[in-house]
C-alpha cells in the first residue's frame, strides 16, 4: 500500500477509558460513512496497516473506535495522531463541477488573458466560499475565489483549471 494512494478521513486524536478504545477527529465530510465501515486502514508514521472496526460511536465532535487487536489503554496511545484512510476507489461520488481539495492541489491554473499563472497549492476554506491559492513564478502568491465567474473550466483528467481573474486580483 503506498500513502500517497490513499485519502485520509480521519485522524486519532486520543483515547477512552482502558479498553483501546480511541477518539477519532472526522476529516471528512461524509462522517456517517464511519457507521458503515467494516476496516479500515490506519497510517502512522510511515507504516500503514489495515485493521477491523469492532465498533462506531459519536462522540462530542467526532467518534469513538474500537478496532480488533487494540485492546488496552496503552496499545491504544501507540496510534495517536494516525490518520485513517481508505483507497480513493472508496470515496463518496460528488455531484457534476464538484472535487475533493486533493483533485484540485498541483493543478496547473491558466488564466485567458495571461496564460499559466502557476500551480494550485492550497484550498482556503472561508464561510462563503474557498479560495484557491495559486503560487506564481511570475505573480508570486495569487488568491482566486473558487466561484463560477472565476473557475471557467477543470479538467481532473489534464490537471488544468481555466480562469478568468477578475479585475485587480493581480497588479498589471
Amino acid at each position: 500500500m503506498n500513502a500517497s494512494e490513499l485519502i485520509s478521513i480521519g485522524r486519532i486524536a486520543g483515547t477512552y477509558g482502558y479498553a483501546g478504545i480511541v477518539k477519532v477527529v472526522p476529516l471528512t465530510d461524509f462522517p456517517e460513512r464511519f457507521n458503515n465501515m467494516r476496516s479500515v486502514k490506519l497510517q502512522i508514521r510511515d507504516e500503514i496497516s489495515e485493521v477491523a472496526i469492532e465498533s462506531v460511536k459519536p462522540y462530542r465532535d467526532g467518534y469513538l473506535f474500537k478496532f480488533q487487536g487494540i485492546d488496552s489503554r496503552e496499545i491504544a496511545q501507540e496510534y495517536q495522531n494516525a490518520h485513517l484512510k481508505i483507497d480513493e476507489s472508496e470515496l463518496n461520488p460528488l455531484p457534476e463541477g464538484y472535487y475533493y481539495h486533493f483533485q484540485l492541489q498541483g493543478m496547473e491554473v491558466y488564466d485567458e488573458e495571461r496564460g499559466c499563472l502557476g500551480v494550485l497549492k492550497e484550498i482556503l476554506e472561508t464561510g462563503a466560499n474557498d479560495v484557491y491559492l495559486i503560487e506564481s513564478p511570475k505573480y508570486g502568491e495569487i488568491l482566486i475565489p473558487a466561484i463560477k465567474e472565476v473557475i471557467l473550466d477543470t479538467d481532473i483528467e489534464t490537471r488544468i483549471m481555466k480562469v478568468r481573474l477578475l479585475p485587480g486580483l493581480i497588479d498589471g
